[in-house]
């Protein structure tokens, strides 16, 4: 490559030698053919005049004023000028090296040459707001919105929309027409010198100039050179902030940044693969490798709060969703080592992830604490869980890309409904699907433990239903439902179920028991009042020891307490109705009967909320129901 691109200067024509078509090769065995003396004079004195006219060492006027945006015509000529004399020059040289023409020649080359070295300059250097790289990598996006526009605007009348839409388009024209033609004049220039033996000046400015603008952006972008130790040292905050910065940063400079230099490189120098290959690498390599390189210092840090996870998974989706993005900007062999960089950061993040999953299994599996939840309500553990999984079923498809190569969890710890469906030699589930699966068995292993720290029985069932519930509502209302699938659910609103009856005969069947089992059955009236006299001990009891317990989702406190009133309102509805005539005189009455079906309905609604009113009566059983309604709606939303 250097061959081609940094010949020496003197002589300055091995680059066009090596390149000359098998007739340009014959002009120079017998050049009079087509050009004779007098006519190589003229082309020099020619080339002279308007090369001379530009020399800014000996015309003021040449050093104040730009070639090409003087006079786009003569600037042609110029280019035009500089060609013809190269051609002459390669006819010469074979002649007779030391001529006094070919001397000539040479000097007027070196002093174009230099031009042509001050335009590129300004060139790039005046352009660099319409040569950014995000306006080169939208040009053509947007030339195709406004060729999508006019084919609108030509099938439909024109209003005040039109209007707008073509005054915008009038301004991008604008600055998309100057773009192109500095585009233009880059390559016109690029195309001479590098044909003279020149490139490697032209190179040189080409990469000083573009390299500082993708420097600056990629600056501007957040994107700092930053070492391992310095991550580690970081308040998570701060570099929480810093991936915040970087995911943004990946998209702008993937879609702007890289793809714009690219496009003005392939433009700028299409004469030659070698050149463009040279200058996009040396401009993006330093860059690319920075914002690449930021994911790995991540993945390596020490810091594992429980937000990393997700920063991690971010991160990782970012790269892998951009891959292919990522190999055409840097297809070059030689910026094999930005890819690679790419793929590092990849595998260290998704290391990270497997990391992180494993010490989120070992903190579950450690909690000791041994406080019990009053009421029997959800243990934090059990919230703390079903965030974290809900939000990381969002990234099951990176996630199982990640894990599908991990073990399952040994089958001698894990039931065997958790690993495969009933068809399962047909369709196993996914790693990911098991791997959840297993945290929340872990979670339901930890939660038993900790439900035989309540001194009542019924109290432990509660609290296993209420936590079940709600590990079943989070993945009834997220991703997960589609990771576990309805049969898992249907299992475990099946325990649920199990866990509400045992409350139910543990904390309310001594209730249950204190009413005949034939309701309608005649008694005496001591038998009457000793079933009264039972039964009103007995839910006074059941009542005071339940009256703080809670049922936080909605769905299973109504299904407990419909299923209390359908075992016990109706039951003493029908004793009451039945027996209450036979109990004696109005004060006997008030004496045994203390409680109707009403108030007992009354008492079960109060229930299951933590905090019950302590006054329920009959006399007051339409405002308090009332009132307990609104309260209970309020507690809903």
């Amino acid at each position: 490559m250097r061959s081609i691109c940094f010949s020496p200067r003197t002589p300055s024509f091995s680059v066009s030698r090596q390149s000359m078509s098998p007739s340009r090769a014959s002009l120079s065995i017998t050049p009079r053919r087509r050009f004779s003396e007098s006519m190589i004079e003229q082309a020099i004195d020619a080339a002279a005049i308007i090369i001379m006219k530009w020399d800014a060492e000996t015309s003021a006027y040449a050093r104040v004023t730009s070639l090409f945006y003087e006079s786009k015509r003569e600037a042609m000529q110029f280019i035009r000028s500089v060609n013809e004399l190269q051609k002459i020059m390669h006819l010469l040289v074979p002649e007779d090296s030391g001529s006094e023409k070919i001397i000539q020649a040479q000097n007027l080359m070196q002093i174009a040459m230099k031009r042509l070295q001050k335009e590129f300059y300004q060139i790039l250097s005046m352009n660099r707001a319409h040569l950014d790289p995000e306006s080169v990598s939208t040009r053509s996006s947007r030339t195709s919105a406004r060729s999508s526009t006019s084919a609108r605007s030509s099938t439909s009348d024109y209003d005040g929309e039109d209007d707008e839409i073509r005054t915008a388009e009038d301004s991008i024209s604008e600055v998309e027409e100057i773009s192109s033609m500095a585009m233009s004049d880059l390559k016109l220039i690029a195309d001479c010198m590098i044909a003279s033996g020149y490139a490697k000046e032209c190179i040189h400015i080409y990469k000083l100039i573009r390299k500082s603008i993708i420097d600056e952006g990629i600056y501007k972008l957040g994107i700092e050179k930053i070492s391992s130790s310095q991550v580690n040292k970081m308040d998570w905050d701060v570099l929480d902030l810093k991936i915040k910065n970087w995911l943004e940063a990946v998209k702008i400079s993937l879609r702007m940044l890289f793809t714009g230099e690219k496009i003005l490189c392939d433009k700028v120098f299409a004469s030659s693969d070698s050149i463009r290959e040279s200058c996009f690498t040396e401009i993006s390599k330093e860059g690319a490798t920075l914002l690449f390189g930021f994911p790995e210092l991540v993945a390596k840090t020490k810091k594992s709060p429980p937000e990393k996870m997700f920063r991690v998974l971010d991160m990782y989706t970012a790269i892998s969703e951009n891959w292919q993005e990522i190999e055409t900007i840097f297809s070059f062999e030689s910026t094999s080592g930005i890819r690679l960089q790419a793929l590092n950061s990849l595998i260290r993040l998704s290391e990270s992830v497997q990391s992180l999953l494993k010490d989120f299994e070992s903190t579950i599996q450690k909690d000791s604490s041994k406080a019990m939840i009053p009421g029997g309500g959800l243990h934090p553990l059990t919230i703390y869980l079903m965030n974290y999984l809900t939000i990381l079923a969002d990234y099951s498809g990176i996630l199982t890309d990640i894990i599908s190569d991990w073990p399952p969890p040994a089958k001698s710890s894990l039931p065997e409904s958790y690993f495969d469906s009933p068809d399962s030699d047909e369709s196993p589930l996914p790693a990911i699907s098991v791997r959840i699966s297993w945290l929340i068995f872990v979670l339901l292993c930890k939660l038993d433990g900790k439900a035989k720290h309540y001194k009542g029985v019924s109290l432990s069932y509660l609290f296993l239903a209420n936590n079940l519930q709600h590990v079943i509502s989070r993945v009834r209302t997220s991703n997960l439902q589609y990771l576990l699938g309805e049969e898992w659910i249907a299992k475990h609103e099946a325990k649920v179920r199990q866990f509400a009856a045992n409350y139910e005969r543990l904390a309310w069947g001594h209730v249950f028991a204190s009413l005949p089992e034939n309701p309608t059955a005649s008694m005496t009236q001591g038998e009457t009042k000793e079933y009264f006299r039972k039964f009103n001990s007995s839910f006074e009891d059941a009542y005071r020891k339940q009256s703080s317990c809670v049922a936080p989702d909605s769905k299973l406190r109504d299904e407990i307490k419909v299923s209390l009133g359908r075992k016990l309102v109706a039951v003493y509805r029908e004793f009451y109705d039945t027996h209450k005539s036979t109990v004696g005189d109005e004060r006997s009455v008030r004496l045994f009967v203390r409680f109707s079906p009403e108030d007992i309905g009354n008492y079960l609604s109060d229930l299951f909320f933590g905090t019950v009113s302590s006054q329920s009566s009959s006399t007051s059983s339409s405002t308090s129901s009332h009132h307990r309604r609104h309260m209970w709606s309020q507690l809903r939303a």
